[in-house]
């Protein structure tokens, strides 16, 4: 009960952090793909140096961990590249809400690995979240940029479901921070090769909203995140992180004067109700 409690702690104050994440997809004035690359290799850094002021383990213990951890990194940073590039496209709350439709993934995916079937209440809570989603969306027009945006949105939560059920099942051993050093190290090289705009470039103030991204919204949360996966499962992780656009919807309003619709409002009512039982439930 200890660690559950830990893991909800964990979850809850990362989720808030990552609610004021998609500002600096509208903030920052660059590429998707170069907001990934700068932000991930200032965020590994961080992290770098943090594990080694408290000395703690960096080392992975063996090759098969070293593949994994390959292949989650790589997983990470095309699920950030697609986020990013689906809240420049469609605004913030409906990038976010579009991302949320990795529980439902999740709630499928993750009983997989265990040999068995989803729970009827979590597919239950995964239509729920679905037809959140759903309200969305204006028209399905791909000429639309809202429904251009929950595609780009809805293929940034594959990614991320599998990233987060695989780091569930096979690195559960790791610490948050260890885990996000690595990963965030392989997002920057695969965003690395997408960049467009010459760094020297920037502008002092491009410059400081990276540094904050990568410190405060990244480092820190994903670190918090990764941790919480120790001590609960990642569909109820997955679920919990349904509050994220809530926050990120509010930050949107209150900082860029992004005023949702009544659509997208009654999706969200969903999504972050869905979200309350998953977390009563826990």
């Amino acid at each position: 009960m200890e660690d559950r409690r830990k893991g909800l702690l964990y979850v809850h104050s990362a989720i808030l952090m990552f609610g004021g994440t998609g500002l600096f997809a509208r903030l920052i004035e660059l590429p998707a793909t170069d907001i990934i690359a700068w932000r991930s290799v200032m965020a590994a850094l961080v992290l770098l140096l943090i594990l080694l002021v408290l000395k703690r383990p960096i080392r992975l213990r063996n090759g098969r961990d070293s593949a994994i951890m390959l292949g989650i990194g790589v997983l990470l940073g095309i699920h950030w590249i697609t986020y990013f590039h689906s809240m420049q496209i469609a605004g913030v709350a409906v990038g976010m809400l579009a991302l949320y439709t990795s529980p439902i993934i999740t709630v499928f995916l993750e009983p997989l690995f265990h040999g068995q079937k989803p729970h009827l209440r979590d597919v239950i809570c995964a239509v729920l979240v679905f037809v959140g989603v759903l309200l969305l969306v204006p028209d399905f027009s791909l000429e639309n940029d809202i429904t251009q945006g929950v595609l780009w949105g809805v293929l940034s939560a594959v990614f991320f479901a599998l990233r987060n059920t695989l780091q569930r099942h096979y690195l559960q051993g790791y610490r948050g921070d260890t885990s996000m050093l690595y990963q965030g190290a392989v997002a920057a090289l695969v965003a690395f090769p997408l960049l467009q705009v010459n760094p020297s470039t920037f502008s002092a103030d491009t410059l400081w909203k990276l540094a904050l991204l990568a410190t405060v919204f990244t480092a820190i949360p994903h670190s918090l995140f990764a941790g919480s996966l120790r001590y609960l499962k990642a569909k109820t992780v997955g679920l919990i992180g349904c509050l994220q656009p809530v926050y990120g919807t509010l930050f949107a309003f209150l900082i860029l004067q992004e005023q949702p619709d009544l659509f997208t409002l009654l999706g969200g009512a969903l999504i972050v109700g869905t979200a309350a039982w998953e977390t009563y439930r826990s």
